[in-house]
């Protein structure tokens, strides 16, 4: 039998021999036991890019996961997706498909253009926002039209001169190039026209307020005359019946004419009176400058008119990332100019799913799903993204867990003192490669 006197002397000389020093004793704390297994560090990188030569295999031989593929494939899109083919293993459930290629969409072929677009038919998951890609050939005419949809367009490249008229009679013609912006609210008349310039016509971009919006079901000034009859035109401008001799019988949609003139103004049957322009010079404005890229804003504060669709311009220098995000509200739909990248999209509920992107595709993000745009390729990333709203916002992963108290974020995360001070209070949008 020992004494308690000879037991509280062995627990004594047991404790001096494992003593840690004071100072470090404050600052080195021992962890807590995990409450769940702490997260994998398996790469999960994606496993090939779609310049190289090689037949893809849906294997993470790292993870012990997959198996090559036995019978026939489609090695071109399986290098577009790498992360489709051979996902990463944090991905998990069922996210709707959030990619669509234009390359997929039917292309409308016209004398003078062509145009092409995504709806909710062409890709389920966006119900809010809906596109078009449409080429206009110097002087060529997207014809006088209007819809029931608000209209935000981006010029890819080229310069085009756009009209309309208010409900009130007031009137505005505008010029924009490359990069610059227009806005028409529904139910507005417009006319699109490409200018004569070096780029040969333009090409441009339409995003509308609506995901079931129809490009084929625009109401078209010379499909409406064509099927009223001429007599009732005739009374109505109260003018002789052989005024319209020479109407279309059918629509024109996209049809070739002589360019406008150089100055607007000389187009113009009264100057512009709208209270507000309908274009803006995005391409004008000076973008933000952030540690992986930059990037510029236009939302209802800087182009007033634009009151259901704002937008946001980012690039992304190699091995950056449009920094892990959410936007509160709005469905985010995004259109990639140049480069490739990859998205991560988490929907709550353990799911998540990983696809890649390449120039002229487009992704739909719901509200409040959690995401990154990282830069995969070799070259600058460029891409828009686009929202029903006329503020733009977003809440940025660093920045929420920066203002957070500290010792909740700790128990959360596990993070230490050091790296808990370095994130940044303020939205860094984009970030460069990691340290």
């Amino acid at each position: 039998m020992h004494s308690w006197r000879q037991i509280l002397s062995t627990l004594a000389l047991l404790s001096s021999a494992v003593a840690v020093p004071a100072s470090s004793a404050v600052t080195s704390a021992p962890a807590a036991s995990p409450t769940v297994p702490y997260a994998s560090d398996d790469p999960n990188l994606p496993l090939w890019n779609e310049s190289e030569n090689i037949v893809p295999e849906p294997i993470r031989s790292s993870l012990g996961l997959g198996a090559s593929v036995l019978g026939p494939q489609n090695i071109p899109i399986e290098l577009q997706n790498p992360d489709l083919f051979a996902p990463p293993s944090t991905d998990s459930g069922a996210v709707p498909n959030y990619k669509w290629p234009f390359s997929l969409s039917h292309n409308r072929l016209q004398t003078g253009g062509w145009a092409r677009q995504q709806n909710v038919n062409a890709m389920g998951i966006a119900t809010a926002l809906a596109g078009v890609n449409m080429r206009l050939e110097v002087g060529a005419i997207r014809e006088m039209h209007w819809h029931i949809d608000g209209e935000w367009a981006y010029i890819i490249q080229g310069d085009l001169r756009i009209s309309t008229v208010t409900p009130e009679g007031q009137v505005y013609i505008g010029d924009v190039s490359q990069g610059d912006i227009w806005y028409f609210p529904a139910g507005y008349p417009h006319s699109i026209q490409a200018k004569n310039t070096t780029a040969g016509g333009a090409e441009f971009l339409l995003v509308f307020d609506s995901g079931s919006f129809s490009e084929d079901s625009t109401f078209l000034l010379t499909d409406w005359l064509a099927h009223v009859p001429k007599e009732v035109i005739a009374k109505n401008f109260q003018v002789n019946i052989s005024a319209f001799d020479h109407i279309p019988s059918r629509e024109l949609y996209i049809f070739p004419s002589a360019p406008p003139p150089v100055n607007p103004q000389s187009d113009m049957v009264v100057p512009n009176d709208t209270p507000m322009p309908f274009t803006f010079a995005m391409s004008k404005v000076n973008a933000t400058q952030t540690s992986g890229g930059s990037y510029k804003v236009v939302d209802q504060r800087t182009f007033p008119v634009s009151t259901t669709v704002c937008s946001a311009e980012i690039t992304v220098e190699v091995g950056g990332m449009r920094e892990l995000h959410w936007h509160p509200t709005e469905p985010e739909w995004t259109y990639f100019i140049s480069g490739q990248a990859r998205i991560t999209v988490y929907a709550s509920s353990a799911q998540a799913t990983t696809m890649n992107f390449q120039a002229g595709d487009i992704a739909y993000i719901p509200p409040s799903f959690g995401h990154y745009v990282e830069n995969t390729g070799n070259s600058t990333l460029v891409f828009l993204e686009i929202f029903r709203s006329g503020l733009f916002q977003d809440i940025s992963l660093t920045q929420w867990l920066a203002l957070t108290p500290p010792e909740l974020v700790k128990a959360h995360l596990g993070l230490d003192d050091a790296t808990i001070a370095s994130l940044s209070r303020v939205k860094q949008e984009v970030v460069g490669p990691a340290h």
